[in-house]
């Protein structure tokens, strides 16, 4: 009954939340489409297959951030802090994650959910559980705009920390917790500071207090 009540209170959230954004968003896409189009040309969008709840793909949108095929025929990978690739207006995008904004059709949708762990690609999601036990867990929940690692690794790489946050989230998830993801995730929005993001989770803040 309680999880039922909290898979039913975060869906509604989610929906109320998204709708709400999208449409206070829509000067930001406006802003979105002629700054990218005029200073990089068509298209404005950027489109990616990822793996969601249950292992069932979908496709997810964002604002395009770096230059026009930027991959080529290369295997997609995560582009590094300082990649030549990203545009003058990507890198401002990327600071406020306003490039993740498309994302919101994904929550309406139901293919994610406004917190939880991030959605992978395909080829990776094969990878890693093929060699990280325990990572198809992630796929216990609807993926995330935001997420617990996201908040409280920042840019931080390796794939064995990320999970062991993003199990951390699905095995603590709560009604709480997600709000605290929710409004932190916010405040990196609105200061800027995704790139540079690394806050204290509640977990190691407990273990640095009983080394004490």
């Amino acid at each position: 009954m309680r999880v039922a009540f909290y898979e039913a209170s975060k869906r509604a959230a989610d929906i109320v939340g998204a709708a709400t954004v999208l449409l206070a968003s829509l000067p930001i896409w406006i802003w979105a489409f002629l700054a990218i189009t005029l200073t990089d040309g068509w298209p404005f969008l950027y489109a990616q297959r990822r793996v969601g709840r249950g292992g069932r793909q979908f496709w997810i949108y964002k604002l395009r951030s770096m230059v026009k095929d930027a991959e080529g025929n290369a295997i997609p990978a995560y582009s590094p802090r300082g990649d030549p690739r990203v545009t003058r207006v990507g890198r401002l995008m990327r600071k406020t994650a306003l490039d993740e904004i498309p994302q919101l059709l994904s929550i309406l949708r139901g293919d994610m959910s406004w917190v939880g762990p991030r959605p992978a690609r395909p080829q990776e999601v094969a990878q890693y559980i093929r060699e990280i036990p325990g990572y198809d867990l992630r796929h216990h929940v609807r993926p995330g705009l935001t997420g617990y690692a996201q908040v409280y690794l920042g840019d931080y790489s390796d794939i064995s920390k990320k999970l062991a946050y993003d199990l951390h989230y699905v095995h603590h998830r709560g009604l709480w917790m997600d709000l605290t993801l929710y409004v932190r995730s916010w405040a990196n929005t609105l200061l800027g500071r995704w790139e540079s993001a690394r806050q204290v989770a509640p977990s190691e803040e407990h273990s640095a207090s009983s080394r004490r």
